[in-house]
């Protein structure tokens, strides 16, 4: 089975947390955090600052790592290293997603989330992210 390695970005603010819903490929519709492939060459963090320039046309700034999730959709494997990141600027535009929504802990099961990154919730609770 095929291995992807990932990063996705837990955009927090004022006990809040940034889901976006996919707006591509196999996964459209579903809801997720932000991020994507780490290139060859990248550091972890180096590929979350590039990917949210792309996917939200914003700055970040990369707090601390969270958690790793390891998970096996039907064809391919998926590892993904999550952070804890802020915005550097409170504006940001959806490049290639549908939607996106601030959600607190009361509203994290609003959405419906795809399943690796629904992994992530109980981390962001535990952690007293969110």
């Amino acid at each position: 089975m095929k291995s992807v390695r990932v990063v996705a970005a837990i955009i927090e603010k004022d006990k809040r947390i940034l889901a976006t819903q996919r707006g591509y490929g196999e996964f459209e519709g579903g809801w997720e955090f932000p991020g994507g492939k780490i290139e060859p060459h990248e550091k972890p963090e180096d590929a979350l600052v590039r990917e949210i320039h792309e996917e939200l046309n914003t700055e970040i700034a990369v707090i601390r790592f969270i958690t790793n999730v390891q998970y096996d959709y039907e064809s391919f494997h998926l590892d993904m290293d999550c952070y804890l990141c802020s915005l550097l600027d409170e504006t940001f535009e959806l490049c290639e997603h549908h939607a996106a929504r601030w959600l607190d802990a009361d509203l994290l099961n609003s959405v419906e989330w795809l399943p690796a990154d629904i992994e992530i919730l109980d981390t962001l609770r535990e952690q007293e992210v969110v």
